[in-house]
């Protein structure tokens, strides 16, 4: 399997990586969080001029024709940096509509979002079912010229800055069974709908929402009322990659500051990067990371493939990225000693996204029994 970058891929590296470096240091990521709406509009509309927005769309849709391979180059990067725009959740309402969606969808809403106009939120995730289901008991009824939607959503990520929230809804069978789902283009100021902000320990933005009644029209509803399932799970696939190449960004910038930290703090008079059991535990980092590194390119490579095979290499990238990612920020924590949790220093803030990675748009079920079924 070829890992070397394409010249496109290189490119796009070089582009994502001056504007972390220029535009995004830690006090102005931390200005950016402590206002509204909790990213930065300025950067945002950078983002559709750089085509970042339109990456990972066809040109045949007015997009750049990348893969899930040019979206994991990027993502290291925001994890470098720390990114908190609604990138992820707009792509992933974005694709929802490119993969499921009619033409006609696909003309009224992909545009939007490629221009820095219009931004998306997957709403899918529940309260009240087993962890790692899909579970979803949000109703959809079939009404006389359309659909009603009743339920509620659990942090959804940038669920209050989007203007159109993809949810998941249920026509028919139990709430945790694989047919009867379907996928809803929900305005987020329909009638009915009701958004709860708030930010989260990372310091990006999540929603709870709650749907009464929602009166929607039939051309909301993606693709057919019981094929959402199959949908739903790619596209959290695609997020699971996302994640993992986000928190090897973000392993990295740990891995470069604590080694930074070892060959400039004293103790005893001496370096302390000169006593040998720090520096078996900074080569533990880095050996944790390539090793993420590695599944983490596997899986995006493969995006594309047959189901199995792609749900297991997904799997397997988030198990090595969560135990990698716990391993890395608790180790940078413990030898950067007191001062590595307080707020002041980005080691902190690159240890709290390191712990939600594995949580976010985790629903379609745990990477270990998610890798034995698709293993057979």
């Amino acid at each position: 399997m070829d890992f070397a970058l394409s010249e496109f891929q290189q490119l796009l590296k070089e582009q994502a990586e001056r504007f972390v470096e220029r535009d995004y240091g830690f006090e102005q990521r931390r200005a950016i969080i402590a206002a509204e709406p909790g990213f930065s509009p300025a950067h945002w509309r950078t983002f559709a001029e750089l085509g970042w927005l339109g990456l990972p769309f066809a040109e045949d849709s007015g997009g750049f024709g990348g893969t899930v391979a040019d979206l994991a180059i990027l993502f290291e990067v925001f994890g470098r940096g720390l990114v908190v725009e609604p990138y992820l959740a707009t792509v992933l309402g974005g694709l929802a509509v490119e993969r499921g969606g009619s033409q006609a969808q696909k003309e009224a809403v992909l545009p939007g979002v490629m221009a820095g106009t219009r931004m998306l939120a997957l709403a899918s995730t529940e309260t009240g079912g087993r962890p790692g289901a899909l579970h979803v008991v949000t109703q959809a009824r079939k009404v006389t010229g359309g659909w009603q939607l009743s339920g509620r959503k659990a942090v959804v990520l940038h669920g209050a800055s989007a203007d159109t929230l993809v949810v998941s809804a249920r026509s028919h069978g139990a709430h945790d069974a694989p047919g009867g789902i379907g996928l809803f283009l929900v305005p987020a100021k329909a009638y009915g709908v009701k958004r709860r902000g708030y930010a989260t320990i990372d310091g990006l933005r999540a929603a709870e929402i709650a749907l009464d009644r929602v009166e929607l029209g039939d051309d909301a509803l993606l693709g057919e009322a019981t094929s959402g399932f199959a949908l739903l799970d790619g596209l959290l696939d695609v997020a699971a990659i996302a994640g993992c190449a986000e928190a090897l960004g973000c392993m990295q910038a740990l891995i470069d500051r604590t080694a930074e930290y070892l060959r400039t703090r004293e103790q005893f008079g001496r370096k302390i990067g000169d006593f040998q059991v720090l520096q078996h535990a900074l080569v533990d980092m880095y050996m944790a990371a390539e090793q993420a590194r590695s599944i983490t390119l596997a899986a995006a490579l493969k995006a594309d493939a047959p189901a199995p095979e792609r749900q297991r290499l997904v799997a397997a990238a988030r198990q090595f990225c969560a135990e990698a990612g716990r391993l890395v920020g608790q180790t940078a924590v413990q030898l950067h000693g007191g001062i590595g949790v307080t707020d002041e220093l980005d080691v902190a803030h690159y240890f709290k996204r390191l712990t939600m990675l594995p949580v976010w748009f985790a629903d379609n079920g745990q990477p270990l029994d998610r890798f034995i079924a698709a293993s057979g």
